[in-house]
């Protein structure tokens, strides 16, 4: 995995991090419809995360094998 690579992931897990604060705090002040948002924007961040770890790592495993 490149340093490129290591930091796009780590900025999605950022992304998502913040986004899930921001719909607790949205939550927490009543704010139900922009705190619902929030997470379904955080949920789309870990998920396109993760997608990412899992190319890479087929990658990986691809390359080791040849």
């Amino acid at each position: 995995m490149t340093t490129n690579d290591e930091t796009y992931i780590a900025d999605l897990h950022t992304k998502a991090a913040y986004a899930h604060t921001a719909a607790a705090h949205s939550h927490s002040t009543g704010n139900h419809a922009s705190a619902q948002e929030l997470a379904k924007k955080a949920l789309g961040d870990s998920l396109e995360a993760a997608k990412y770890v899992e190319v890479i790592a087929k990658n990986a495993t691809q390359s080791t094998t040849i």
